[in-house]
């Protein structure tokens, strides 16, 4: 390795170490809001999920959330009791896949959430001076790019 590439691996190491608490720190204070608004995390992440990609079935919502499709399923049924998403057959072609949807009250749900946190996250950023606020907004595009599935 030569000194620039030592040099910029640092510099990466040190960004890591004094982003990781911080990022860390507030998604759990997002995610609680979640719960306030009686909803746990990963239910918000999945209907999130459903609104984003309606029509996704049970193993691709568990592959891209990590888990086993026995879990998801579980998770998925819980919500349909709920009220908040519903399965619809996939036809002729695969009578086997469930494709999930948002219901209206699964949309209500999620905008409460949605709601919730951008009230507290809201909350916080008033609470930052402009020079602040100016640096996060700044920062906003690369820490999305950062999360980009890839």
């Amino acid at each position: 390795m030569n000194v620039a590439t030592v040099a910029a691996s640092k510099d990466i190491q040190a960004l890591a170490e004094a982003l990781r608490s911080g990022l860390l720190r507030t998604s759990r204070a997002v995610r609680r809001e979640a719960a306030r608004a009686g909803v746990s995390a990963l239910d918000a992440q999945l209907l999130g999920v459903i609104k984003k990609l309606p029509g996704v079935g049970v193993s691709e919502l568990a592959e891209r959330e990590q888990m086993t499709r026995a879990s998801m399923s579980g998770h998925v049924k819980r919500l349909e009791a709920a009220g908040w998403i519903e399965r619809a057959s996939g036809g002729e072609a695969d009578r086997r896949r469930a494709l999930l949807s948002l219901t209206a009250k699964g949309g209500k749900a999620l905008d409460a959430i949605r709601r919730r946190r951008n009230d507290w996250l809201v909350g916080r950023l008033a609470q930052l001076s402009a020079e602040d606020r100016a640096a996060l907004a700044a920062a906003a595009g690369p820490l999305a790019r950062l999360a980009e599935e890839r």
